[in-house]
Formats: C-alpha cells, structure tokens, sequence
C-alpha cells in the first residue's frame, strides 16, 4: 500500500453522543490508518487509527450512552452506571497508591511530583498545588463574565511524559457563547470502542453541573484527537455494529 503524501484530517457533525460514537466508527473502518503499536498499551498488535479528527457533538446531552440495536449479538461499550461512576471519579481527588494520578485528580486536587534522596533511597514527594480547577473555571465566568479565553483546564503536565502510560485527555477547554456552556477536548490517544463513549458521557456530566453552577445552558463538545482508535480486538464488532464489511486493508 503507498504513503500518502499528507495526513488526511476528518470532520464528524453529530447530534448526540450516540450518533458521534456510531458515525466515528463508520468512519474509521473507511478512513483509518492501520498500524503495529511501537510502544503504549497493547504494544505488538495493531491499531486502526484517523490521522486526525474533529467530533463536534451539538445536543451531547440528548442521547449520552450508544444504542446497540435489538438483535445484535454485541455487547454495550458502557452504561449509565459506568457513566455516573466515572462522573465521581472526575469531580474527585481520590486515588490508590497504585495511580501515578487520576483525571479527577488533576482537575480538582492537582499534585506536583518530585522525587528526593532521602538517606540515599529515592522518594517521591507529592506536593498539592491548591487548586480546584472546575470551581476556578465557574468563578472566572460567574465574577467575570463571558468575554474571556482563559477558563481552561489541563491534565497533562510536562512530567508525564516519562510516564508508562501518561494521561490521554490532555486539555479541557471551555466556551461560553450564545447563552451555553461549551467544551473543546484534546486526547492525544483515544480508544474508540470503549474509551470514547465512557469519556464523553462522563464529560458531558461534568458541563451539566458547570453550566447549572454558573447559571447556563449545556452546549457542545468539539473533540479532537491525532490518535483516535480501535484495537484489533474490536474491529469485527465495530463491522458488526455499523453493519459494513470489513475493508480490505483489515484483512488479515
């Protein structure tokens, strides 16, 4: 197969989230770049993936969890209960010792890790950074207004990069425009069959509660990702669930 010359960037306009989720697979069957994975999870199998892509999303709240047909001998990717259960895991600082951080985290109890020679054994020191970036973002548009482009949320920070496995939502970015609360996301990787709709819906929680906190309507998410993609062990349910035939590219 030749390389192409240029990426080929991909814009999905979906009504839910039900609708993005199925239009992205549609999409990435026919458009997606198949690779082996050099380093990451899963490293040795291979993975379907767009070169870039756009998922704006209009009426998110309307449908927040994907319809699997009647019939369908495939499973659900997640559910509400999933959903609200990831909703406390972002709205919280709490993790296990396990964890080198967790989104809730990074958005409401932020820690700088440093590491210190303690009687020569290697420690890390974890160091709270005082900042609760979800109710710093409702203050700035409750004390301030609407006219500003600083109410931004990151979760990646420089240090992550010598993680095993550092964060996939980098930033949350928010709007509020024409009387609604907006988000603009940024995954640097991004699974598609699972990962996607979990996120989203929990996302999508989250701006419900700022937008009623700051006195608001809910609006969009505009999310975008250079590595939104389906492992192999979901590219014959994500043919299954769009109905469409294998393209040949994912023949084995």
């Amino acid at each position: 197969m030749p390389e192409k010359e240029f990426l080929e960037p991909i814009f999905i306009d979906a009504f839910d989230l039900d609708d993005a989720w199925f239009q992205s697979l549609s999409s990435i069957l026919e458009k997606g770049h198949v690779y082996t994975i050099t380093r990451g999870s899963y490293e040795g199998q291979k993975r379907l993936e767009f070169d870039f892509v756009v998922v704006r999303v209009k009426k998110p709240g309307h449908q927040i969890i994907p319809l699997i047909p009647e019939g369908m001998s495939i499973p659900a990717p997640t559910d509400m209960d999933y959903i609200q259960g990831y909703l406390n895991y972002l709205l919280t600082g709490t993790k296990t010792e396990t964890e080198d951080y967790t989104y809730g985290e990074r958005l409401v109890e932020p820690k700088a890790r440093v590491k210190e020679n303690i009687n020569g054994k290697e420690m890390v020191k974890e160091m709270p950074l005082n900042t609760n970036q979800i109710e710093e973002v409702i203050k700035i548009y409750k004390e301030k207004g609407f006219g500003t482009n600083q109410a931004i949320m990151e979760i990646g920070m420089p240090s992550d990069i010598k993680l095993a496995d550092p964060p996939c939502l980098r930033i949350i970015d928010t709007r509020v425009r024409y009387g609604k609360l907006h988000f603009i996301l940024y995954f640097r990787s991004w699974d598609l069959w699972g990962g996607f709709p979990s996120n989203l819906g929990g996302l999508q929680l989250v701006k419900q509660y700022m937008a009623q906190e700051i006195g608001v309507e809910d609006g969009e998410i505009i999310a975008t990702s250079k590595g939104l993609h389906l492992y192999e062990y979901s590219w014959e349910l994500a043919k299954i669930r769009t109905n469409k035939p294998r393209p040949s590219s994912l023949k084995s």
